[in-house]
C-alpha cells in the first residue's frame, strides 16, 4: 500500500479502514521518523495528489512537531532538533514550495507544518531567514502565494513567544499592512493580510507606542471594516475587539473620531456574524473598565497611585449602544439551538457587562423598555423586556433596584408559566439571578410560596427550563440556608423538591443537562439544609446509593463510548450527592458506611480509565474519613492500593492532587494508629516530589501535607526528620529565589510558601507534643531566614503571612527557655506581628497575630 492509499484510509468513512490506515502511519513513525517525515513531505508537495491526502500528509507533519501538552512538546522538539540537518532542509523547503500551489488545503496544511517547525527552531536561533522568504513572497504577483505566505505569518505569530519576533516586528507589520490595505484588489489577500494582522498584535507594541504608526494601523483595520468581504469585515472587526483588549489606555481619540459609530453601525448588520464581533468589541470595553475599576479599587485600599486612565467609553457611549443592544434583544431564533451564539444572546451579555460598568446609570433608560414590553403579545418582545431586567441586576446599588425587583418578581413568577418555552426560559434564569443577588428582594411571607410552587413546576416542564429552575432553587437554599440552625424558610419545602428533582432524574435523559443539574440541586440541597431536613437528606443518601448500585450493577451491559461516557457522567453526580449527605449528617452516616464503601471500591476497580469517576469517588471518601474519624480504619487497608496508584499517576494530576488530601485526612483521622501507614506514604509523597511529570500545582499539598503526618504521629516523625527538612529547605530556596514575572508565578510562589510553613507548623507541633521539639533546632535559623525574604516580599499573600505568623507562634511556644530569644527579636518579626494585629477585627489572621505576640513575648523573656 503506498503512503497516500495509507493517509486516503485515515479519511475513510469506515471505522476499520481508519484505524488499520492510523496504525500503519503509526508504525512508520516509530521505525524510521526520518523516512516518515519526507514521505509526509513528498505527499504534501505533490501537485498531482489528491487535495484532502494533501492536507492530511501536512496535517500528519505538524502533529509530529507539535502538541498541545508541554511535556510531549518539548519531546517532539527535541526529536526534530536530533534531526540529520539535510533531513530538516528538505522537509522545509517542500513545506515553502507547497505554499505556492493553487490548492488551499495543501498550503494551509504547509503553513501549519512551517508554522510548527519555526516554534521549535526560531527560539534555537535556527533557521533566521523564514521570515524574510514568507515577507519576500508578500511581495509576489501571485494572490495564492500572497495569501498562503500571510497566512504562515499568521501561525507564526499565533504559536511563537512574542519576544522571540520582537526585532522582525517592523518588517512583519510593514508586510501585512500592505496586504491589507484598500487598494490590494484581491479581498483573500486582504483577509489573510488582517487574520496574520490579529496574531501579530501582541508583539508590535513597540509599533502601537509610535503614533504615526498607531495611526496607519488603526486606519488600515477601520478602513477593512468597510470592505465588501464578509470575511474581511468579520476579521477586521475581531482586530479591533483584541486591540481594545490589549490597546485601551491608546484609544480615546480613535472612539472618538471613528469606533463609536463604525461598531454601532456594526451591531445593526444584517450579517450575523458582523454584528457578533461588533458587539463583542463593546462586551471587550466593559471587560476592560471592570478590571480598571477593581484595580482602581485595589490602589485606594492599599494608599498606592492608580497609574491608568479609565475613560468611561461604556458610560459616554450608552445613549446609542443601549438601544441597539435593546433592539437585538428582540432578535431571536425561534429555531435557534440553545447552545447556538446569536445577535440576542450576545446582545445580552453584552448589557450585563454594562450594567456592571455602569452601575445606577444603566436602571433608567432601560426599566421604560421592560415596562412598555413585559405583557407585550409579540414574544419576541416579552422575552426580551424579561432578558433585559436579568441582566441589569449585577451593577447598580441594591438600594436602586430592590424596589423595581419586589414590584417585578410576582409578574416574573407568573411568566415561568408562559405559553411560550424561551420566555419561561428567560424568566427561570432572572429568578435565579434574583436568587443569587438580591435575596433581600424576596419577601419571605409574600413572595416564596409563589415561587418556590412555580420553580417545582418548571422542573417537570421542558428540559431547557428544568437548568435555570435548578439553578434558581440552588441559589435560594445557599441563600437562606447553610448554616447550623434548627430550621430556614425552605424546611416545609424541602421534601417536596427533592421527591420532584428524584422523580425527574428517573430517566436516561440528559437534554440540555436538566438531569446533571437536578443532581447538583440535590447536592446543594444537602449541603444547605438544616437539622429539621436531616431526615429527608438521610432517605435522600439512601436512594442515590441505590440508584448508583443499580449503575454498578447494569454497567457489564453498556458497550457504546457515548453510553460509558453517559454512565460515568451518571455515577459522578450519584457520587457527588452522596458526598454532600455524608458531610452533612456526620457520624450518623455510619449504618450506611459499609454499603457506601463496598459501591466505592467496586467503581474504583471499574473505572481504572474514568479520571471524573475516581476523583468523585475519593472526594465521597474523604468525606466519609471526615465523618467517621478513627473508625474509617477498618476500610483503609482495602482502600490503600487505590491510594497509592493514585498517588503514582502523574498523569492525572488532580487525582493525584486529592489522594494527598486524603492522606491529611486520613493523619487527622486516625492520630498515631496511622503510624503504620507512613512509611509507603513518605516514600510516594517524596517521589512524587521529584517527579519531572507531576503538575507542579499538586507539590504544595505534598509539603503541607509532612506536617498533617508529622502532627498524627508526633515524635515518631523523627524517622522522616532529616529527608523532610532536606526537600524544605530546598522548596525555601526555590522560593527565596523565584522572580515575580507574571500573575500565576506569584500565585504558585505563595501556595509553596503556605505549603512550606504549613509543613513546619505540623512537624513542630508534632515533635513538640513527645518532647522532641529540640530536633528542630538546628533549622531554626534557615526557617527564620527564609520567613524573613517572604516578609520582604510584595508579593507575598495573605494566606502566606497568616502561616508565617502562625509557624512564629509555634516555634516561639516550643522553645519556651530562650534558646531561640535572640532570632525573635529581629525587628522584621514585629513589624510582621503588628501588620497582622492590625488587620480587621474578627479576622482570623488578627487572631493568630494576638495569640503569637504572646508566645513570643515569653519565649523572649
Amino acid at each position: 500500500m503506498s503512503f497516500a492509499e495509507i493517509l486516503g484510509g485515515t479519511l475513510s468513512p469506515d471505522a476499520h479502514i481508519r484505524e488499520q490506515a492510523t496504525r500503519a502511519l503509526e508504525s512508520a513513525e516509530n521505525e524510521n521518523f526520518p523516512q516518515y517525515l519526507l514521505s509526509l513531505t513528498q505527499e504534501l508537495a505533490n501537485e498531482n495528489g489528491q487535495a484532502p491526502v494533501r492536507s492530511a500528509a501536512g496535517i500528519a507533519l505538524k502533529n509530529s512537531l507539535s502538541a498541545k501538552d508541554e511535556t510531549r512538546q518539548e519531546q517532539h522538539a527535541q526529536r526534530w532538533l536530533q534531526l540529520d540537518e539535510a533531513v530538516r532542509g528538505q522537509i522545509k523547503q517542500g513545506a515553502l514550495i507547497t505554499l505556492s500551489s493553487e490548492n488551499r488545503q495543501a498550503t494551509t496544511a504547509a503553513a501549519q507544518t512551517i508554522a510548527a517547525i519555526t516554534a521549535i527552531e526560531l527560539p534555537q536561533n535556527q533557521w533566521p531567514d523564514v521570515i524574510g522568504t514568507l515577507l519576500q513572497n508578500v511581495s509576489s504577483p501571485s494572490a495564492s502565494l500572497k495569501i498562503a505566505s500571510l497566512q504562515t505569518i499568521g501561525f507564526i505569530c499565533e504559536s511563537i513567544d512574542p519576544e522571540i519576533l520582537a526585532t522582525q516586528s517592523n518588517t512583519i507589520l510593514t508586510a501585512v499592512i500592505q496586504g491589507a490595505n484598500s487598494e490590494e484588489p484581491s479581498q483573500d489577500v486582504r483577509f489573510a493580510a488582517i487574520t496574520a494582522l490579529y496574531n501579530s498584535l501582541e508583539f508590535v507594541r513597540q509599533n502601537f507606542e509610535n503614533e504615526g504608526e498607531r495611526n496607519v494601523i488603526m486606519q488600515t483595520v477601520c478602513e477593512a471594516t468597510q470592505s465588501p468581504s464578509v470575511n474581511v469585515q468579520v476579521a477586521a472587526f475581531e482586530c479591533l475587539v483584541r486591540i481594545m483588549q490589549l490597546y485601551y489606555d491608546k484609544m480615546s481619540f480613535y472612539m472618538e473620531k471613528a469606533l463609536y459609530g463604525l461598531t454601532v453601525i456594526g451591531m445593526k448588520h444584517e450579517e450575523e456574524k458582523i454584528a457578533l464581533q461588533a458587539i463583542e468589541f463593546w462586551s471587550t470595553v466593559c471587560d476592560e473598565e471592570i478590571e480598571l475599576q477593581l484595580d482602581e479599587e485595589d490602589a485606594r485600599e492599599s494608599n498606592r497611585p492608580f497609574e491608568h486612565t479609565n475613560f468611561q467609553f461604556a458610560k459616554i457611549a450608552l445613549p446609542q449602544v443601549l438601544p441597539t443592544l435593546l433592539y437585538l434583544l428582540t432578535k431571536q431564533d425561534e429555531d435557534a439551538d440553545e447552545d447556538e451564539w446569536n445577535v440576542s444572546m450576545a446582545a445580552a451579555t453584552c448589557l450585563s457587562l454594562q450594567a456592571q460598568t455602569i452601575g445606577n446609570d444603566i436602571v433608567a433608560p432601560v426599566i421604560p423598555f421592560v415596562e412598555q414590553h413585559i405583557r407585550n403579545p409579540d414574544w419576541h418582545y416579552r422575552e426580551a423586556a424579561v432578558m433585559s431586567f436579568g441582566s441589569i441586576l449585577e451593577g447598580p446599588n441594591p438600594e436602586v433596584l430592590t424596589p423595581l425587583v419586589s414590584q417585578a418578581l410576582p409578574v416574573l413568577i407568573e411568566m415561568v408559566k408562559d405559553q411560550v418555552l424561551q420566555v419561561k426560559d428567560s424568566a427561570a434564569w432572572t429568578l435565579g439571578r434574583v436568587c443569587d443577588l438580591l435575596i433581600d428582594c424576596i419577601q419571605l411571607d409574600v413572595h416564596l410560596d409563589n415561587l418556590i410552587h412555580a420553580l417545582v413546576a418548571g422542573l417537570e416542564d421542558n428540559p431547557r427550563i428544568v437548568a435555570n429552575c435548578c439553578w434558581a432553587i440552588m441559589n435560594l437554599t445557599e441563600q437562606l440556608g447553610g448554616n447550623d440552625a434548627q430550621t430556614y424558610a425552605l424546611s416545609q419545602y424541602f421534601e417536596p423538591i427533592i421527591t420532584t428533582l428524584m422523580r425527574i432524574t428517573e430517566s436516561n435523559v440528559n437534554e440540555n443537562n436538566s438531569r446533571t443539574s437536578a443532581y447538583e440541586t440535590m447536592a446543594t440541597l444537602a449541603s444547605t439544609g438544616t437539622k429539621d431536613t436531616y431526615p429527608t437528606i438521610a432517605k435522600l443518601g439512601l436512594a442515590i446509593l441505590e440508584r448508583l448500585d443499580t449503575t454498578i450493577a447494569n454497567a457489564s451491559q453498556v458497550v457504546g463510548t457515548d453510553d460509558r461516557i453517559a454512565l460515568g457522567e451518571l455515577q459522578s453526580n450519584l457520587l457527588n450527592v452522596l458526598t454532600n449527605v455524608t458531610r452533612t449528617l456526620g457520624r450518623d452516616v455510619a449504618e450506611i458506611a459499609d454499603r457506601i464503601m463496598t459501591s466505592v471500591l467496586q467503581l474504583l476497580n471499574m473505572n481504572s480509565k474514568m479520571s471524573a469517576v475516581a476523583e468523585d469517588s475519593f472526594l465521597l471518601v474523604g468525606a466519609m474519613i471526615t465523618a467517621l474519624e478513627a473508625d474509617f480504619k477498618r476500610y483503609l487497608d482495602s482502600f490503600a492500593p487505590f491510594l497509592y496508584n493514585a498517588l503514582q499517576n502523574h498523569e492525572e494530576y488532580q487525582l493525584c492532587s486529592i489522594s494527598v488530601g486524603l492522606i491529611g485526612d486520613i493523619c487527622r483521622s486516625l492520630g498515631p494508629d496511622a503510624a503504620h501507614y507512613c512509611d509507603q506514604f513518605m516514600t510516594i509523597l517524596l517521589q512524587d516530589l521529584e517527579s519531572d511529570v507531576l503538575h507542579r500545582d499538586v507539590k504544595p499539598g505534598i509539603l503541607s501535607c509532612f506536617g498533617d503526618i508529622a502532627l498524627a504521629i508526633g515524635g515518631r516523625f523523627e524517622n522522616y526528620l532529616e529527608v523532610s527538612f532536606r526537600v524544605l529547605i530546598s522548596a525555601c530556596n526555590l522560593s527565596a529565589n523565584t522572580q515575580a514575572t507574571d500573575y500565576d508565578t506569584i500565585d504558585y510562589n505563595n501556595q509553596l510558601r503556605v505549603g512550606i510553613f504549613e509543613a513546619f507548623v505540623g512537624i513542630v507541633q508534632g515533635l513538640k507534643s513527645d518532647g522532641k521539639a529540640q530536633l528542630v533546632l538546628p533549622q531554626v535559623q534557615s526557617i527564620l531566614g527564609f520567613m524573613s525574604v517572604v516578609y520582604n516580599d510584595q508579593t507575598r499573600s495573605e494566606e502566606a503571612t497568616k502561616a508565617m505568623i502562625g509557624l512564629l507562634g509555634d516555634l516561639a511556644d516550643a522553645f519556651v527557655s530562650g534558646e531561640i530569644r535572640d532570632y525573635l527579636r529581629s525587628e522584621w518579626i514585629h513589624a510582621l506581628i503588628k501588620e497582622g494585629r492590625a488587620s480587621p477585627r474578627g479576622t482570623s489572621i488578627r487572631e493568630v497575630s494576638r495569640w503569637a505576640r504572646e508566645m513570643i513575648k515569653r519565649a523572649s523573656a
